[in-house]
C-alpha cells in the first residue's frame, strides 16, 4: 500500500470526521500504522497505545491474564483494548464506556472493535456509568480526554471513592493522565496523596511520554 510506505516519511490522513464531542478527527498512517488523532494529540495506538502498555506491564501481563473483568473507561479507537485481547490473551469480560458515538463508528471500521468478542461497548458518560452500575472489577482504566482536557471529575473525591468501590480486592486502577504545566503536577499530586491510605497502594510512573504520568493503583483488601 503506497500510503502505508509513504507514512514511513510523513504521516498521511485517510479519513477525517467532525464530532460534537472530541470535534476534530482523524484517521492518519505514520509510520506503518494506523492511529487515531483528535486536533491536538493521539487518541488511540502509536504513543498513546506506547503508554498504556507501559502501565498494564507494570501490572503484570501474567495478573492481568487471570483476570475476570476489565473496565475501560474512555475507549477511543480501543488501543488498550486490543493490547489486552492481542498481546496479554486476556479473554475475561471487557466492558468500554465511551461518550463520543462518532469515536467508535471509526473504531470499528477502521481497527474492527467490534469483532472483539469478549468486548460490551456502552455509549455514554463515564461518571454516570461509575455511578450507576453494580459490577465488580478487577482493573479499572481511566484514560478520559477531550483533545487535551482531562474532565474535573476525575479528580474529585466523590469519583475517586466511587472508583475504589467498584474495584475487587488485589485488582488495579491503571489512570493515564496529562500534565501540561504545574497546575497539573500539583493536581496530580493531590490526587496521589488522596488515594494513597489503606486499603490502597499508589504509584505514578511520571512522563512516560513528555506530557504523560500514569497513576497505579492497587486495592490491597
Amino acid at each position: 500500500m503506497v500510503k502505508k510506505l509513504l507514512s514511513y516519511f510523513i504521516p498521511v490522513v485517510i479519513h477525517r470526521k467532525k464530532s460534537a464531542v472530541s470535534k476534530d478527527l482523524e484517521i492518519t498512517w505514520n509510520n506503518g500504522q494506523l492511529v487515531l488523532d483528535s486536533a491536538n494529540t493521539n487518541y488511540s495506538y502509536g504513543s498513546l497505545q506506547r503508554i498504556l502498555r507501559k502501565g498494564l506491564k507494570h501490572i503484570g501481563f501474567d495478573k492481568i491474564k487471570k483476570m475476570q473483568s476489565v473496565l475501560v473507561l474512555g475507549v477511543a479507537g480501543g488501543s488498550v483494548i486490543k493490547t489486552l485481547v492481542d498481546e496479554i490473551k486476556y479473554g475475561g469480560k471487557i466492558t468500554g464506556v465511551e461518550i463520543d458515538p462518532e469515536v467508535i463508528q471509526l473504531a470499528n471500521k477502521y481497527f474492527t472493535l467490534d469483532q472483539i468478542p469478549n468486548l460490551k461497548i456502552v455509549i455514554g458518560d463515564a461518571f454516570e456509568f461509575v455511578l450507576k452500575t453494580h459490577e465488580k472489577y478487577d482493573l479499572i482504566i481511566i484514560d478520559i480526554f477531550q483533545d487535551t482536557t482531562m474532565p474535573n471529575f476525575l479528580f474529585e473525591k466523590f469519583f475517586m471513592d466511587r472508583i475504589g468501590q467498584l474495584l475487587r480486592p488485589k485488582g488495579h486502577i491503571l489512570f493515564n493522565t496529562m500534565t501540561l504545566d504545574g497546575k497539573h503536577d500539583q493536581r496530580n499530586e493531590k490526587y496521589l496523596i488522596e488515594f494513597n491510605n489503606k486499603p490502597y497502594k499508589v504509584k505514578a510512573i511520571p512522563r512516560v511520554e513528555r506530557h504523560n504520568e500514569l497513576i497505579i493503583i492497587e486495592k490491597l483488601a
